[in-house]
């Protein structure tokens, strides 16, 4: 967007000031005094608009600086560009679920930006994912970009086509494969978590059924009574 620097209106006023002041105070029925007249008033102009351009005009706003976001930062410099790389990703993501016009295509993208910054926070929150998905950030993430933007470029030409639209269907074809391998690559980031989850639970299961806290193990029934009744205890 073009913006205009406006001049500033205060040199202008005090001209104008000067004139009148000078007209209260002097006569102005010669030459000589509407050249001495000019004369101050150039001065003045020029001395008002050095003190607009250093200090700034009374009443006019000045445009905000715009402040810039700033990246958090990790400490790991691996993490912090895997963070970046992320953000690109999803950025561009966004921009080809704008443009595609497909309904189809753009459901597989919004799932894939769903599933990838559900990645990106797993190894944000724990760093030593990280290796995990070397490949996914090498490779399977900007291939899946490099065939969305072929896509977009090539169902924008408004062309049908062999090669078209060859290559059209493939990437729709593609692409539920593509969302299953994301969401398997989440769902590999928390088998250890899994595991731990599962040994904890059999440990707890083991030492609960040690100390008789499982199971009809809680209950205990007394001898019958003697005298034949079916009356019964329970813990």
């Amino acid at each position: 967007m073009e913006t205009t620097a406006r001049k500033p209106t205060a040199p202008f006023y005090a001209v104008a000031v000067l004139w009148i002041v000078y007209a209260l105070l002097f006569p102005l029925y010669a030459p000589a005094h509407y050249a001495l007249l000019v004369t101050a008033s150039a001065a003045v102009y020029l001395v008002a608009n050095a003190l607009c351009k250093s200090g700034g005009v009374v009443g006019e706003k000045k445009a905000a600086p715009r402040a810039e976001k700033k990246q958090e930062q990790t400490g790991s410099a691996e993490l912090d560009k895997m963070l970046r790389d992320g953000r690109l990703a999803i950025a561009e993501m966004k921009r080809l679920d704008d443009n595609i016009a497909d309904p189809g295509v753009s459901a597989d993208i919004v799932r894939l930006e769903q599933v990838s910054e559900k990645i990106f926070e797993a190894v944000k929150d724990q760093p030593e994912k990280l290796p995990q998905i070397h490949k996914f950030m090498d490779y399977y993430l900007p291939t899946t970009l490099k065939l969305l933007n072929a896509y977009d470029r090539m169902s924008a030409t408004g062309v049908s086509g062999e090669n078209i639209d060859g290559t059209l269907d493939k990437v729709e074809g593609m692409m539920r494969n593509i969302v299953a391998a994301f969401e398997k690559q989440l769902d590999a980031l928390y088998g250890s978590d899994a595991l731990d989850i599962s040994t904890d639970i059999s440990v707890l299961e083991t030492m609960m059924a040690r100390e008789g806290l499982t199971g009809q193990s809680l209950k205990a029934e007394t001898a019958p009574p003697e005298d034949g009744t079916d009356i019964k205890l329970e813990l």
